[in-house]
């Protein structure tokens, strides 16, 4: 099987370890190798962290300067500043919707455009798929759906090996029963929006 290597990247609290380790179950139980990672950096202060799955026959966990096959950001600014990982043929996959950092909220700080960003991304990714998934969380009620959008707009992507039923399957067993309703739908409207 062709490698994949896939980083996620966001902000403390918004989900997205979880949602690379769903990835990575869905992989393993269609058969296919996969290996998680992750950095937690200053997670907890809403600081960076990044993981990674890597699908295929794989010999390090890391995803290094220019190998990403797929950049799944959960933040936008987040989202530029791994642009180091990617390469003329990265996918992007993007929420639009910004979270400042501290500095910012103090007045330390200036957020760059939304926009701004997004053109600087498209300039160098084969593709960009960006798609406010706070917006789309809150439609289905449940805020915190963010990485199941997330994780929708990645299958819906078709760039992994890994369909919607496979990874609906992850979600129904390894996901809150309580969130399962609104987790499947933010996941269904994620994967609708990339495709």
């Amino acid at each position: 099987m062709e490698t994949k290597r896939l980083v996620f990247i966001g902000v403390g609290g918004q989900g997205n370890l979880l949602a690379s380790r769903l990835v990575g179950e869905a992989a393993m139980s269609m058969g296919i190798p996969a290996v998680v990672s992750e950095i937690h950096g200053m997670a907890q202060r809403g600081g960076i962290v990044e993981s990674a799955v890597l699908l295929g026959d794989v010999t390090s966990p890391i995803v290094s300067t220019a190998e990403a096959d797929v950049l799944i950001g959960f933040e936008p600014l987040e989202t530029l500043r791994a642009m180091g990982k990617c390469n003329k043929d990265t996918v992007v996959i993007t929420n639009t919707h910004p979270l400042p950092p501290f500095t910012v909220s103090v007045g330390q700080g200036t957020y760059p455009q939304v926009d701004e960003s997004l053109d600087l991304i498209k300039k160098k990714a084969k593709k960009l798929i960006a798609l406010d998934g706070i917006a789309i969380a809150e439609e289905v009620g449940n805020p915190l759906a963010l990485n199941m959008v997330m994780l929708g707009a990645l299958i819906g992507s078709g760039t992994i090996p890994i369909g919607a039923e496979d990874m609906k399957k992850v979600l129904s067993t390894s996901t809150k029963k309580a969130f399962l309703e609104s987790n499947l739908k933010a996941f269904d409207l994620g994967m609708e929006k990339a495709q």
